[in-house]
C-alpha cells in the first residue's frame, strides 16, 4: 500500500506559481521551489496557498486510488 502511495506524485502550486510544492501520496515532501522573483514578504502566503492546494488535490487523487481498490471494502479484504 506504502508502494502504491509513494508512487502518487503532485504539486501545489501558489503565488501563481512562483512557490511550488512536490507531495508524494503519503504525504511527504518532495521538494519545494521557490522563484527568486517572489517577493520576500509574500513567500510565506505562497507557500502555504502550495501546501494547500497541494492538499486538495491529494484528497482527491487518493479518493480516486481508493474508488480503483475497491473503496471501504478494501479494508475487508485486508482483514481489517
Amino acid at each position: 500500500m506504502k508502494a502504491m502511495l509513494d508512487e502518487v506524485i503532485i504539486i501545489g502550486r501558489g503565488a501563481g506559481g512562483k512557490a511550488m510544492v512536490t507531495v508524494n501520496g503519503s504525504h511527504e515532501v518532495l521538494g519545494v521551489q521557490i522563484d527568486e522573483a517572489l517577493d520576500r514578504e509574500k513567500i510565506a502566503d505562497a507557500v502555504k496557498d502550495a501546501l494547500n492546494d497541494v492538499n486538495k488535490q491529494l484528497q482527491v487523487e487518493l479518493m480516486k486510488k481508493m474508488k480503483e481498490m475497491g473503496g471501504l471494502d478494501m479494508f475487508k479484504n485486508l482483514g481489517l
